[in-house]
């Protein structure tokens, strides 16, 4: 059925050639774009603001998720199917209504949060949030961590759940409770878990765009700007398309490289804490 309301290959072209018509007059520029992308500060300052994001997705969505999926593993808590539930829940709306939500939290007119500062007798820490240049990147870091530790969450879950309950009984006889037990025996069983957790994050991350974009649109200036909106703002509000077609090849090499390079750590370590056990 696809074949068959699918248009011929010469009407396609004809479809196409008074785009061709109009725009093949090209200049090849060699690798020009790529290297104004080197002395490009505002590029970097973005690259940066991504990496800076994924420090902070890593604590606040792998590491969180981390501690609340032990919490919800508790024989004390009660209702872990509403907890799971509730905690997954912003996983299933979109970026922007996140967004939009937050940035109702963050206004400084209204918001929550000033207003939970002013409840609590601390209103010399009002403030304009999404204008301070200083935190934003943390502040815009926020929304998104918790629009995705629920996921983390259970796939937290599902990783401990695999975990022998033998070996966790053996742990508490021997004294090993708490938090020592997590530390020393959850944390090395959980490893594979762990690094698969860590490096979806930071594909996450390194790849950000809608948070950032609905709520702050890269400011103040460009101190909250990201590598995925510049290559935006390049593209299609500065018309240079050439331009943003070799951000995009710097993102995704820029990305791809420190995967590899995490990945790398983290078997390495991985490997590393093997041999010696």
């Amino acid at each position: 059925m696809g074949k068959a309301l699918r248009p011929p290959g010469w009407l396609l072209l004809m479809y196409l050639l008074p785009g061709l018509a109009i725009y093949s007059k090209k200049t090849f520029i060699g690798l020009d774009n790529y290297l104004e992308i080197v002395r490009d500060e505002v590029f970097w300052g973005s690259f940066w603001n991504n990496v800076l994001m994924t420090i902070y997705g890593l604590i606040g969505q792998v590491v969180l998720a981390f501690v609340f999926a032990l919490f919800l593993m508790s024989k004390l808590v009660k209702w872990k199917g509403l907890h799971r539930t509730m905690s997954f829940f912003p996983s299933t709306l979109a970026p922007i209504i996140i967004a939009f939500l937050w940035t109702l939290i963050y206004n400084s007119n209204y918001g929550l949060l000033n207003e939970l500062l002013k409840a609590l007798g601390m209103e010399r820490l009002i403030q304009s949030w999404l204008d301070l240049s200083g935190p934003i990147v943390l502040l815009v870091s926020i929304p998104l961590s918790w629009q995705n530790i629920g996921f983390f969450t259970l796939l937290m879950l599902a990783g401990l759940s695999s975990i022998n309950k033998e070996v966790l009984e053996v742990a508490e006889l021997d004294g090993a409770t708490g938090f020592r037990k997590a530390w020393y025996v959850i944390i090395p069983l959980a490893k594979p878990t762990l690094i698969v957790a860590s490096l979806l994050c930071i594909a996450n991350n390194m790849r950000g765009f809608e948070h950032v974009y609905a709520m702050t649109g890269g400011g103040p200036g460009t101190s909250s700007s990201v590598m995925a909106l510049y290559a935006y703002e390049s593209s299609f509000l500065r018309f240079r398309y050439g331009y943003g077609s070799a951000l995009a090849i710097m993102i995704m090499a820029l990305t791809l490289l420190i995967i590899l390079v995490s990945t790398y750590l983290l078997q390495r370590k991985r490997g590393g804490d093997g041999g010696e056990a």
